[in-house]
Formats: C-alpha cells, sequence, structure tokens
C-alpha cells in the first residue's frame, strides 16, 4: 500500500474548503458534506480522496458521524496558513482538544452547520474574512458592506465579558446593516435555553453595540433546525423550555431550516432590496397596513381583515398576530412559502387563514431574476 500524500490540495478547491472547515468546526458532521458546493456525488468523492490521501479521518460513536483531521493534517495546514489556523489547531483550542462525549459533539456539529448555512449564503463567517469580534474594530467599518457572521468562540474570546456568556447556547450572531442576530441550531431536539446566559448574551450586544449605531437597529433572534418540525416544539407553550422564544426577549424570532431553503430565508433576513421586491410582489391586490392596530398586520384584504407575511417564520410575531384575531375574534390571512404552511397551521388558530408561496417558483422567477439584475 502506497505512502499517504503529504501535501494539501490547492486552497481555491473544495477539498481545501473542507478541511478548512473541519478545521474550524474541529468535527465536521458527515450529514453536511452533501450541501456544500459541488454536489452530493461529486463531495463524496472529495472525502474520499481526503481519506485516502490521509487527511480525514471518520469519527463514529453514539450513532453520531463526524469527519476530523488527522495529525498530518494538521501539521500541513499549520504550515501552510499559521496565521489562519493556529487559533483553532494548537494548545486549548476547543477544534485542537476534541472530546468523545455527545454533548460536546453535538455542540460542535451544530456550529457546523450553522456555517454551511451562512457561507452557502454568503456571509462570511471565517475569522479570516471579516474584522476581528470588537465593537471597536466592527463600528470602524460600520455599516458593514455585507453581512458577517462571528461564532459563539469568537464572542467568548472578547475578555472579562466573555465568561459571562459562557452558558449560553447561542452558535454565534450575524451582524447586519439592519440588526443584529443572535443565531442558535436546535437541530433535531428540543432546544434547553439557559435563559440567564442568553440574557446576558443579549445585554452585552446592547451595551458593546447598539449605543454606538443607529437608534432603528435591534436584536432579533435566529433558531436554526433540521426541519419545519421544529417550529411546533419551539411555538408549544406548553414545553418546559419553550419561553425563551415567546417570552418577548427577542421581538423577532425567526425559525429557519438548515437546508437550502433556509438559506434563501437567510438571505432574505439580511436583504432588505430582497425582502422588499417579494413584499411588494405580495401587496398586489392588497391594501396598505395599518399601522399601530391591535392585530400586527403588513396589508389589509379588501374585507379589511388583517394579513400578515409570515414567511420569515418570525415566531412571536406570528404567535402575537393568531393571540389577537382569537381576542378580538376576528379573521385574518398568513402568507407563507409551502414547506412552512402545514406546520404553521398546527401552530394557528381556526382563524387564520394560509395563503401560500410557491418556493421553487419564487427561485425560479423573482430570485433568479434579483440576482441578474444585482
Amino acid at each position: 500500500m502506497g505512502q499517504p500524500l503529504r501535501r494539501l490540495p490547492p486552497a481555491e478547491t473544495l477539498s481545501y474548503m473542507l478541511l478548512t472547515m473541519t478545521a474550524i468546526s474541529g468535527e465536521f458532521p458527515v450529514s453536511q458534506v452533501r450541501r456544500l458546493p459541488g454536489g452530493a456525488a461529486y463531495m463524496l468523492s472529495v472525502v474520499t480522496a481526503l481519506k485516502r490521501d490521509g487527511l480525514l479521518k471518520t469519527y463514529s460513536r453514539d450513532s453520531l458521524r463526524g469527519l476530523r483531521l488527522s495529525k498530518q493534517a494538521k501539521r500541513l495546514l499549520l504550515a501552510d496558513r499559521p496565521e489562519w489556523f493556529s487559533p483553532c489547531l494548537t494548545g486549548r483550542a476547543e477544534p485542537n482538544v476534541l472530546k468523545s462525549e455527545i454533548s460536546r459533539r453535538l455542540r460542535l456539529h451544530r456550529m457546523a452547520e450553522v456555517m454551511v448555512t451562512m457561507t452557502n449564503a454568503g456571509v462570511p463567517s471565517l475569522p479570516w474574512e471579516k474584522p476581528c469580534f470588537s465593537s471597536k474594530d466592527i463600528l470602524q467599518a460600520f455599516p458593514p458592506a455585507y453581512p458577517v457572521y462571528y461564532t459563539s468562540r469568537e464572542l467568548k474570546e472578547i475578555g472579562p465579558q466573555g465568561t459571562k456568556i459562557k452558558s449560553s447556547r447561542a452558535t454565534g450572531i450575524l451582524l447586519t446593516d439592519g440588526g443584529i442576530f443572535v443565531v442558535y441550531n436546535t437541530g433535531a431536539s428540543q432546544m434547553k435555553w439557559e435563559y440567564k446566559a442568553e440574557l446576558r448574551l443579549k445585554a452585552m450586544l446592547q451595551i458593546e453595540f447598539l449605543r454606538e449605531v443607529p437608534a432603528e437597529m435591534c436584536i432579533s433572534g435566529i433558531l436554526f433546525g433540521t426541519d419545519m418540525e421544529q417550529v411546533f416544539t419551539a411555538m408549544d407553550e406548553g414545553g418546559k423550555h419553550n419561553y425563551f422564544v415567546l417570552d418577548g426577549n427577542f421581538n423577532h424570532f425567526y425559525y429557519l431550516t438548515n437546508d437550502h431553503r433556509g438559506e434563501v430565508l437567510l438571505r432574505l433576513l439580511y436583504d432588505s432590496d430582497l425582502k422588499m421586491t417579494l413584499d411588494q410582489i405580495l401587496s398586489e391586490n392588497l391594501y396598505a397596513c395599518r399601522p399601530g392596530w391591535f392585530v400586527e398586520n403588513d396589508a389589509l384584504d379588501e374585507s379589511g381583515a388583517p394579513v400578515l407575511y409570515g414567511y420569515t417564520c418570525d415566531m412571536p410575531r406570528i404567535r402575537r398576530f393568531d393571540t389577537a384575531l382569537e381576542l378580538h375574534e376576528m379573521e385574518g390571512t398568513l402568507i407563507c412559502f409551502d414547506f412552512q404552511e402545514t406546520v404553521l397551521r398546527r401552530v394557528c388558530g381556526h382563524r387564520v387563514a394560509f395563503q401560500s408561496i410557491d418556493f421553487e417558483q419564487y427561485e425560479r422567477s423573482v430570485l433568479h431574476i434579483q440576482e441578474e439584475t444585482d
């Protein structure tokens, strides 16, 4: 049997991208390989080649399969780009000191899932693609020319404040020119919130950033999950751990799936022009909204009933809409994407009617045309 190759693939290749993401995350979930650019079949061949060359290895335990760097791969990456990989592949850095406990590994997998979503949605997430995380460095270029994502690991390394948010379940924060999003990933299970730690994280962001930026900016939440079923779990007010989503900590708390559809919705959250285009299409044959009404609304139908654009799956807003209709014995319409409708029907009461947007048609027409224009 031949000796493994002792060189890295070229930096511009998908092979190098996978090695990089594995280095940053510590353990890259096998299930996420198919989501990387190039397609599932090609990326499978990439993994096979990297394992053959002695750069990647599969770690499987407790029915959880992940990819880890070999010692040789770590040495080569450190020699190739020490300024990139030293923070994660040396000393006591979490990606360099891997554990076998299922809870620790799930945390690494969930952080990697969000990193893939951010990358596919065009959001810089690798440390060297953005300014260092500090209010001074970021605000010097504020508002940013593009959204940027910082992992919780980067947040916790900012100094004494980092120890106060150590227990937070957040995977990171997304900074945009329209606001700050605290990002969570519940995966396929129910999130167990660390209530006080989440409030401390929000308070830290308010102190570090919001005092320096326009008043209209706010802090919102994004919850990623495996599929739409997690929305029902997150919005179940009888659930033991679900109060954090609906009790007003974030006026806006969006649910996105960890797949291509979630990537598209993420773009709608950070790209105001893209969202405005969709809203303008939806507003055809509707009347202007009624600001300050006791029922949240984005438009009114021909009978004067409220219409809510719920396609971003803003969970507290959908709950407030549903509750107000019930309290005032009114009826209204919620507009969402077709893949969201089944679960949102279970979440809402009988006073909410639904109108769905064909997701594939939206991608083929509106989104594609917008991308060509840009």
